[in-house]
């Protein structure tokens, strides 16, 4: 048998593979985190949050309501994009012409607010949600044995990444997006409705959190707290590949997953930090990061 500093490859290769799935989480946390700054210039650390809420929207649907998983990939992520929307309205629009430093904070104390609220209402264990019947059961790769759920993690990552890839850069709606950050007033003197389009980006950016909040309820335990570290990996990732930068998100988000992965074979201890010290040296070497623009 092979081996790779004294791990052998199988070892090696399955580590790889459920690293491409944790990156394709933070691939698709981080496009949403992109599309928000890149197009609106806010620090949205409210996330985690939302991704949280996407979760538990998705197991309160199926608890409630008898909403199975394929209606929680449509229905969460609409409702949470609508609370983003009324976030949007109420909160945000009244700090885009301060500081950023503004928005981080306001975005943060909705975070605690959205945390807080739901440990009041469910307590802090966590609940699980079940995978669906025709995602279960498992794939032999040879080197490990897939469960097809996190196969189907990956794909479905890789294709709602592309797909706002496309939106964002190749489509006429993209093309305003983008000239609304340029010029925000002239756009408005064209008759476009400037702040509805901010709204409706920013309720965007969070229905992608909750999206991915509904992939990983039945891969991780549901509870209050599971967007706290996941977001603060997902900020680095962001840095890491330009911060507001699409392509820089994605491609930034599974590398540094398979990254994560393969450290975990090799030097275990480090795992949980190396994503910070390859952030820590791209700050050094590129501060715009390796996608984004000076």
């Amino acid at each position: 048998m092979t081996s790779v500093f004294g791990v052998p490859t199988t070892v090696i290769l399955g580590q790889l593979m459920l690293g491409l799935v944790n990156g394709a989480f933070y691939a698709l946390l981080s496009l949403g985190l992109a599309v928000i700054f890149g197009l609106m210039g806010v620090v949205n650390f409210a996330h985690g949050a939302f991704y949280t809420l996407g979760a538990f929207a998705a197991l309160l649907g199926l608890q409630w309501f008898g909403v199975n998983y394929w209606g929680a990939l449509v229905l969460a992520p609409l409702a949470v994009g609508i609370l983003g929307v009324v976030s949007e309205r109420l909160f945000l629009r009244h700090v885009y012409k301060l500081d950023p430093l503004y928005g981080l904070l306001l975005t943060f104390g909705l975070a605690l607010i959205a945390e807080g609220s739901l440990r009041e209402l469910f307590g802090s264990s966590g609940r699980s949600y079940p995978v669906p019947d025709a995602l279960q059961g498992a794939i032999n790769l040879g080197f490990m044995i897939l469960p097809i759920y996190r196969a189907w993690v990956i794909l479905a990552s890789l294709v709602i990444c592309g797909g706002t890839w496309f939106l964002i850069e190749r489509t006429r709606l993209g093309s305003t997006l983008r000239a609304a950050t340029e010029n925000a007033q002239l756009l408005q003197a064209f008759g476009v409705n400037v702040p509805l389009l901010f709204a409706a980006t920013y309720g965007g950016g969070v229905a992608l959190a909750a999206l991915a909040g509904v992939l990983a309820a039945p891969v991780i335990v549901v509870s209050p707290l599971m967007g706290n570290s996941l977001v603060t990996v997902v900020f680095a990732v962001v840095v890491i590949g330009g911060m507001g930068s699409i392509l820089g998100s994605v491609v930034s988000g599974l590398t540094l997953g398979v990254v994560e992965g393969f450290t975990k074979v090799i030097y275990p201890e480090a795992s949980n930090i190396v994503v910070f010290v390859i952030m820590a040296l791209v700050l050094i070497l590129r501060p715009a990061g390796l996608f984004g623009k000076d």
